[in-house]
C-alpha cells in the first residue's frame, strides 16, 4: 500500500477519516504560517527590516508557490540575453537540498545551460552578492528563487506562475503550495505564466483575470518550454522521435508539467509514469527499483528531467538507456515587453553614480 503524498492531501485527491484529519492539522498550521508571512512583508514594507541595495542591478525570478513553475529554464534564458548584449551576469541562488559536499541540482543544470556563468550558492544572498560584484567584478546578478528573499534589494522582480497550477491547491503551506498570499503579486514588475500553451485559452483567460485583481494594469508575459532533444550523463545526444516506448520518472516541483511535456514533445509512447518528492536525492535501491519497474511495462527506455539526470551519472538503469529530455525557455507573447526591461537594467550599468551596498 502506497501512503498518499503531500500534493495527495491538499488536492483532495486522498479521501476517507485520515484524510480529512490531515488537511483539518495543515489548515491550522497554515494560519500560523500566514501571520509569521504577513508580519514579515509589512515589516519589509514598512522599513523595520531594511533592504541592502547591490552596486550593480538585481533581477528576482520567483513565483508565489513552492517548486514547479520552470524558474530553471527562465534563469537560463536570461542570462543568455544579457551575455549577448555583452553584459557579464552571475547567478545567486539559495542551494536548497545539495548534495552531501557538492552543488544542488538547480545549479548543475544551471552550469550545464549557462556555461562559463558564475553560480554562487549561499542562504545570504546579501553576502553573496557582494562576492559576486567585488571579487568577480559581475555587472548584474540573477537571483534564482528570489521573490521571498527581500533582504537583497531588486531592480526588476519577475514572478514566474504555471498556467497548469498556478496556486497550488488555493492555500498557504502546509495546506497548500502558496509561499505567500496572491496579493503579494503587487510587488510584481512582471508577471510571467509558464506553461501557457498547456492549458485551454479559457483557462488562460480566467488565471489573467485573477491576476489582474491584485495586478490591474498587467498583461502577462506568457513562456513556454520547447522540448529540443535527449542527452544522457555521457553528454550523448538523440532525437526525440528515436524512442519506443518510455517508462518516464522524476523528482520535480511540478511532474504533471512534465508528463505533459512529454507528450507535446510527440515521445512515442509513454507506457508509465512515476514521481518522487522534489529534489530527490536518488539511492541505488530507488535506481535498482526503477530498473525493474521499467522492464515490468515493457519499456524500451527511461526518460526523465535534466534536473534529475544530474543525480544520476549512469547512461543505462538495468538494460535499459537513461535519457532526460532537454528543453528551453521561449516566449509567446510579451518577449519585447521583457527584452524592454533588461534593456532598461543594461542601460543602468553604465550609468554614474551606482549604488553601493548600504
Amino acid at each position: 500500500m502506497t501512503f498518499p503524498s503531500h500534493r495527495d492531501f491538499i488536492s483532495g485527491r486522498a479521501r476517507g477519516p485520515v484524510a480529512i484529519l490531515a488537511r483539518g492539522g495543515l489548515s491550522l498550521a497554515s494560519h500560523f504560517y500566514s501571520a509569521a508571512v504577513r508580519t514579515r512583508n509589512r515589516a519589509f514594507d514598512l522599513g523595520v527590516i531594511r533592504a541592502h541595495h547591490a552596486s550593480v542591478p538585481v533581477v528576482s525570478v520567483g513565483n508565489l508557490t513552492a517548486g514547479g513553475t520552470g524558474k530553471t529554464p527562465l534563469v537560463a534564458a536570461i542570462i543568455d540575453w544579457f551575455t549577448s548584449h555583452g553584459v557579464r551576469p552571475a547567478i545567486l541562488s539559495r542551494g536548497y537540498h545539495p548534495h552531501t559536499g557538492a552543488a544542488n541540482d538547480e545549479k548543475l543544470v544551471l552550469d550545464q545551460l549557462c556555461p562559463g556563468v558564475l553560480h554562487l550558492q549561499g542562504a545570504d544572498r546579501v553576502e553573496t552578492a557582494r562576492v559576486a560584484c567585488d571579487r568577480h567584478v559581475a555587472q548584474v546578478l540573477v537571483l534564482d528563487d528570489g521573490f521571498q528573499h527581500r533582504r537583497l534589494a531588486r531592480d526588476l522582480d519577475l514572478v514566474l506562475i504555471d498556467a497548469i497550477d498556478p496556486w497550488g491547491a488555493g492555500h498557504l503551506l502546509p495546506r497548500g503550495l502558496l509561499r505567500e498570499p496572491r496579493s503579494s503579486l503587487r510587488r510584481a514588475d512582471a508577471v510571467i505564466l509558464t506553461r501557457a500553451d498547456q492549458c485551454s485559452s479559457g483557462d488562460k483567460a480566467r488565471l489573467i483575470s485573477e491576476i489582474r485583481e491584485f495586478c490591474p494594469d498587467e498583461v502577462p508575459i506568457e513562456a513556454v518550454f520547447r522540448p529540443t532533444g535527449l542527452v544522457n550523463s555521457d553528454g550523448a545526444r538523440a532525437a526525440i522521435d528515436s524512442l519506443g516506448a518510455v517508462a518516464a520518472f522524476c523528482g520535480i516541483g511540478n511532474p504533471d508539467g512534465f508528463r505533459q511535456t512529454l507528450i507535446a514533445a510527440g515521445v512515442y509512447r509513454v507506457a508509465a509514469f512515476r514521481t518522487f518528492p522534489d529534489h530527490h536525492h536518488y539511492s541505488q535501491t530507488d535506481l535498482a527499483e526503477l530498473a525493474i519497474w521499467a522492464c515490468e511495462q515493457r519499456a524500451t527506455a527511461l526518460v526523465t528531467t535534466q534536473k534529475d539526470l544530474v543525480k544520476i551519472p549512469r547512461c543505462q538503469l538495468g538494460d535499459l538507456p537513461l535519457w532526460a529530455l532537454t528543453i528551453r525557455a521561449e516566449f509567446a507573447v510579451g518577449q519585447d515587453r521583457l527584452a524592454m526591461l533588461l534593456q532598461d537594467l543594461v542601460t543602468r550599468i553604465s550609468a554614474p553614480n551606482l549604488s553601493k551596498f548600504q
